[in-house]
């Protein structure tokens, strides 16, 4: 079964520009080098549910549950939450359509 990450998250208040350098600059690129694919990309526009919400899809041979415990993924999650609040994320069966979760506090 094809399997898709979603990460779900606010971006701290004031930190709004340093947040995209950092993620177009750093982050997106070292998932990519994981073996990640960003295939979505959603900004919340009213409700209660965080900001942001992403998505990546894994090339054919990346462990997606292995990877998320491997120091790189670590460090670069480490990375981002300098930048973000209420980061949740959730490893889900893929399906080609807009795909959410409840986040825990919710």
């Amino acid at each position: 079964m094809e399997l898709k990450l979603l990460l779900a998250y606010n971006i701290k208040p004031h930190r709004e520009a340093e947040y995209y350098r950092f993620v177009m600059g750093e982050f997106l690129p070292a998932v990519q080098n994981l073996g990640l694919y960003m295939v979505e990309g959603w900004q919340t526009a009213y409700g209660s549910y965080p900001a942001r919400l992403l998505g990546f899809r894994a090339n054919s041979n990346v462990d997606i549950p292995r990877l998320l415990r491997s120091p790189e993924w670590q460090e670069a999650r480490d990375k981002l939450l300098r930048y973000v609040s209420d980061y949740e994320e959730r490893v889900v069966p893929a399906r080609n359509m807009f795909q959410f979760f409840i986040p825990k506090d919710r």
